[in-house]
């Protein structure tokens, strides 16, 4: 089906939209073209394209995008596109992503005095408006904003919400069309009235230039403000053109915007993969598991298990949306179409489902490139004899040096539906039934290889107690330990304190519930005295994962399992070892009762100074009860 083109025709400095059919097309929905005029207005583009979502339409953004030399053709595989940004325009931009709301405490804990908050950024009403009028006023001049009708999640799903998102980005409509399903199916279900959540995002750049580009990239780095309208339902992307601050379907829709909507209706949205594991007999379930950064969440997702006879199978490797049926069983969507994965590290070895997925139909961004038309990152073997490589910022690169080939944030952005482990169910409407959510981060010391929480209290504990080590690159401090409560951190949509209570809430709904098991696992543990990884991790890991999947139907709280100050551990033996060696079990499970003591000031400190009032009763008494198993 041709696009829809609305014609902007400015006469005496008024806007009027006009509408030119280039076949038999349906009108915007009333509320849907009311918000595209009002963007219209505000932004004044050139020209208003209604994306469909038909292959040719993608194709003739792609050949746009190269004729502006914004992305470049990878003739060794099929389908396959290479994009550099503005070395300015790499990654989120934390310090620069709002929440706008009448009342701070509506989005963040007040912190103790002279603290600053962690768990999000607030600005008040008036500066959001003002900001505002500094950005986009006149923002799309010369350009065309596309008109993006998209779905979180299977068109049609009582899981699913949608969304229509303007831009001035060819590269965003490329890359959310692979992120979510996008065109006029969606337009469909507009035209019936459901709610939609209005997405309004510009590069900033308009025409004519007041200055170079850089890699043909449009942005402007230095009015980047990426703010979200919780109470409206509304997104607002300025000056990034970087996947995470501009294509809003993902992070700021799917669990900024999405978690407080999952407050206001009763369900979870959280930044989570999921997983179907199968075992031998052939019994299956699923799991959902949140690891901040850097913790192999996509590589569990589409783990190659060790072990033989069992079967694990991806729905998702980033977001989960989970909501009771009327069973009272928790199910849940991937509401992501596609992957939006970290390049550098991903190989044959470590993820080579991953590898599989991408070798078509993807875009890449910031890595580098091959001299036979291929890409390559850290982690990937060296590139066969006679072959150059070229670095992200377009230069020759060669092993050895002291940057990076692929920048370390380089991403590719591929189609879920290529995986060869997806799921048979990924697209269910009713979801997938989850069985276990699993909490995990990257600890060198102190925590074991896995552990249950006591009960739902005690599990949503767990996840607000949630830390891993990152890389304070900008500070060089070297490694540090992070908060990241439910790997959330980031992306709170409201008062994490409120966040906690919906949780806790979980188990006191009126209705039927069987609320999950709740785990934790650490696959980063070290040895102390030489610096190594205890446990091999990647494909073993299906090992761990046994353990809770028959933990899901125990019949008895002990069964496979002893208690500990920190909940219930494997018993000797109850782990899988069979075809490991030098595998140290009884330093990967040792709980030493200092370092806890240490854990849990650290925890205190926390909650007190980040959280304060805001904490919920039931977490405090949590935090007391551990207190009181440490002898604190």
């Amino acid at each position: 089906m041709a696009c829809l083109l609305l014609r902007v025709i400015r006469k005496h400095g008024a806007v009027n939209v006009g509408v030119r059919s280039l076949a038999s097309v349906p009108s915007l929905p009333p509320v849907v073209a009311e918000f595209v005029k009002k963007a219209v207005d505000e932004c004044k583009p050139s020209n208003v394209h209604v994306v469909t979502g038909t292959p040719q339409e993608t194709a003739n953004i792609l050949a746009g995008l190269e004729k502006e030399g914004m992305v470049k053709r990878l003739p060794k595989y099929e389908n396959c596109w290479l994009a550099r940004t503005d070395p300015k325009d790499v990654a989120r931009v934390e310090s620069k992503t709002v929440i706008v709301t009448k009342n701070q405490r509506d989005t963040i804990p007040i912190p103790a005095a002279g603290v600053k908050s962690q768990l999000g950024s607030w600005m008040n009403e008036s500066d959001w408006q003002r900001a505002r009028q500094e950005r986009f006023p006149g923002c799309m001049a010369g350009r065309t904003m596309y008109v993006i009708p998209f779905s979180m999640g299977p068109v049609g799903s009582s899981l699913s919400k949608y969304g229509v998102q303007v831009t001035d980005s060819p590269y965003v409509v490329a890359s959310m069309g692979i992120m979510t399903r996008m065109g006029t199916p969606v337009l469909n279900k507009l035209a019936e009235g459901v709610d939609f959540v209005r997405c309004q995002h510009s590069v900033g750049r308009p025409l004519p230039l007041n200055g170079p580009l850089v890699n043909s990239w449009p942005c402007n780095p230095d009015k980047v403000l990426i703010s979200h309208l919780p109470d409206d339902r509304q997104i607002m992307s300025f000056g990034s053109g970087y996947g995470g601050n501009s294509l809003l379907g993902k992070k700021c829709f799917a669990l900024r915007i999405a978690s407080r909507i999952a407050k206001d209706e009763g369900w979870l949205a959280e930044h989570m993969l999921i997983l179907g594991i199968t075992n031998p007999q052939g019994v299956k379930r699923y799991v959902a598991a949140a690891f901040p950064s850097a913790c192999g969440k996509t590589n569990l997702a589409m783990m190659k298990p060790a072990l033989p006879g069992w079967k694990v199978e991806c729905v998702g490797d980033d977001i989960a949306w989970m909501k009771f049926d009327s069973q009272g069983k928790l199910r849940a969507i991937n509401p992501e179409n596609g992957f939006f994965g970290v390049a550098p590290g991903t190989s044959d070895k470590t993820n080579p489902y991953a590898m599989t997925t991408i070798a078509r139909n993807t875009v890449f961004t910031n890595v580098g490139e091959t001299s036979d038309g291929g890409v390559w990152w850290e982690g990937l073997d060296p590139p066969a004899a006679g072959i150059t490589l070229t670095d992200w910022h377009g230069k020759a690169w060669k092993q050895g040096s002291s940057t990076p080939c692929a920048h370390p944030n380089s991403r590719f952005c591929a189609p879920a539906g290529q995986c060869p482990i997806i799921d048979p169910k990924w697209e269910s409407e009713e979801g997938v039934p989850i069985d276990a959510i699993i909490f995990g981060g990257r600890r060198p010391e102190g925590v074991p290889l896995v552990y249950e929480s006591l009960n739902w209290k005690h599990g949503v504990f767990v996840g607000a107690a949630m830390r891993s080590e990152a890389t304070a690159a900008a500070e060089h401090k070297g490694k540090v330990i992070m908060h990241d409560p439910f790997a959330m951190r980031p992306f709170f949509g409201y008062n994490f304190g409120d966040y906690l209570a919906h949780w806790l809430s979980m188990e006191n709904r009126k209705a039927p519930t069987q609320l999950p098991k709740i785990f934790h696992v650490n696959w980063f543990r070290k040895d102390p005295d030489t610096g190594a990884f205890l446990w091999p991790g990647f494909g073993e890991n299906a090992r761990v994962l046994e353990w809770i999947f028959k933990r899901c139907s125990r019949e008895r709280e002990d069964e496979a399992a002893k208690k500990s100050i920190i909940g219930w551990l494997p018993e000797d033996g109850a782990i899988n070892t069979k075809g490991l060696s030098n595998v140290n079990m009884g330093a990967l499970f040792d709980v030493p009762t200092p370092f806890w003591q240490k854990e849990t000031k650290e925890l205190r400190a926390y909650f007190t100074q980040q959280v304060g009032a805001d904490l919920p009763d039931q977490v405090e008494a949590e935090l007391k009860a551990l207190e009181d198993r440490v002898h604190i």
